[in-house]
């Protein structure tokens, strides 16, 4: 009966968690996150923010055209003397409006570089969401593994709890029997409390992480499935290789685009120091009965430079240098960080398949210690506190096997995100 109870009280919410719950893959996993994780949403919007700036700069291309108009009450008519008399060469109140149509001629490569540097930086904002996209695919498999990990483990806090259970079954027989202290009885009550607290522990950590993750693949917070299993077959060691293509990581092709648009933007600033020839159409009309022409149409081909802006044009020259600099050092230092990302998984990806090979067995031979000291208390050759060891040292063993399988899993998607394959 105390194994039913037990069962009862601290598995409910872990099995419900399992009912009637769809099975989701990782892949699955990794779709609903492509399409419902807010930060990503956010991320997407800077490519369509860059794509307007494209067009921005695109509209340089094409000419301007400009109208204004209004009606405009004077309180005296504009007059001339002429031979000592006022002569009104306005009305006081009249209608006016000018139309033109002006376009560039030749600016010296300014518009060019413009809209090839918006283009650039569009492809940067592309390159940087699909980065984005792997960062975020990298915190799902993590957390989906670390799901997997968490379940596992409160499987063996609940089995040490029904084990500390039978022990304390087993103490107080012995103990009514006289053959046993009290100190025994004791020690095993203390004992399946702390499992039960452990059991609570990692059901809560279990909780968190389903939170976590259903965040990142934008579901409600009571969201559950059942998660696909770690395939056993496919734990190998991930073979070293000492060169991969970079241009597979978007980073790199997203700062090679940033290298790009800042050579651009230097040569966009330099244009500045030159002029720009235009052409203009020109249609004004002023309202007034007191001239023969009221509407002029006119034809302009001119050039227009600036003199002096407060060395503003040098300042922008010399920034945008320095940040073609700035983006060519990122790129030496994101190659680096690459390297060193991919090392370290291969690393880890190694030794967490040692692990999972010296844990498994060691799982097995905790089973069999913890077995051997329940029987020897109960032929009351062993102590209380062998059987309270054993099973803390299996537990503990569990916990190491179970997370060596999450390191594993993870270590592998580390090393793909490293090589551009997540």
């Amino acid at each position: 009966m105390s194994k039913i109870y037990l069962l009862v009280l601290f598995t409910p919410l872990f099995l419900l968690t399992r009912a009637e719950a769809e099975t989701l893959t990782l892949q699955e996993s990794l779709k609903k996150a492509t399409t419902a994780n807010h930060e990503l949403k956010v991320s997407a919007l800077d490519e369509r923010i860059a794509e307007g700036n494209v067009g921005v700069a695109k509209s340089s291309y094409l000419p301007q055209v400009n109208f204004q108009g209004g009606y405009t009450v004077q309180q005296e008519p504009q007059s001339v003397i002429i031979q000592g008399r006022a002569v009104e060469t306005q009305q006081p109140e009249f209608g006016f409006y000018s139309a033109s149509v002006e376009q560039t001629i030749y600016d010296f490569g300014r518009t060019s570089a413009r809209f090839h540097q918006a283009s650039a930086l569009r492809e940067a904002a592309r390159f940087i969401h699909t980065a984005r996209t792997k960062d975020v695919f990298l915190q799902v498999v993590t957390s989906y593994y670390g799901i997997l990990e968490y379940q596992k483990l409160v499987e063996a806090a609940h089995e040490e709890i029904i084990q500390m259970t039978d022990h304390l079954r087993v103490a107080k027989n012995l103990y009514e029997q006289g053959v046993v202290t009290r100190n025994d009885l004791l020690q095993a009550e203390v004992q399946l409390a702390n499992s039960k607290q452990r059991g609570l522990l990692e059901d809560n950590r279990l909780q968190n992480s389903w939170l976590y993750f259903n965040y990142l693949i934008g579901q409600p917070a009571a969201y559950r499935a059942e998660l696909v299993e770690i395939d056993m077959t496919a734990i190998l060691p991930a073979p070293a290789e000492e060169n991969f293509p970079l241009t597979n990581r978007a980073e790199v092709m997203a700062l090679q685009r940033g290298i790009e648009a800042a050579v651009l933007a230097t040569r966009e600033s330099r244009s500045h120091y030159f002029p720009q020839i235009f052409t203009r159409l020109g249609v004004d009309y002023v309202q007034n009965d007191k001239v023969e022409e009221q509407t002029i149409l006119s034809a302009t081909v001119g050039l227009k430079i600036n003199l002096f802006d407060g060395l503003a044009t040098t300042s922008r020259y010399r920034q945008a240098i320095q940040t073609r600099m700035q983006n060519e050092e990122k790129l030496r230092l994101l190659e680096a960080q690459i390297r060193l990302e991919y090392d370290t998984a291969s690393n880890d990806a190694r030794i967490a398949a040692e692990r999972i090979k010296t844990t498994a067995k060691a799982v097995t031979q905790g089973e069999e210690n913890l077995r051997i000291n329940k029987d020897r208390y109960q032929e009351h050759v062993g102590t209380a506190t062998d059987v309270i060891d054993a099973q803390t040292l299996l537990t503990k063993t569990k916990a190491e096997y179970f997370r060596a399988l999450s390191d594993y899993e993870v270590a592998i998607a580390r090393i793909k995100k490293a090589k551009g394959e997540l």
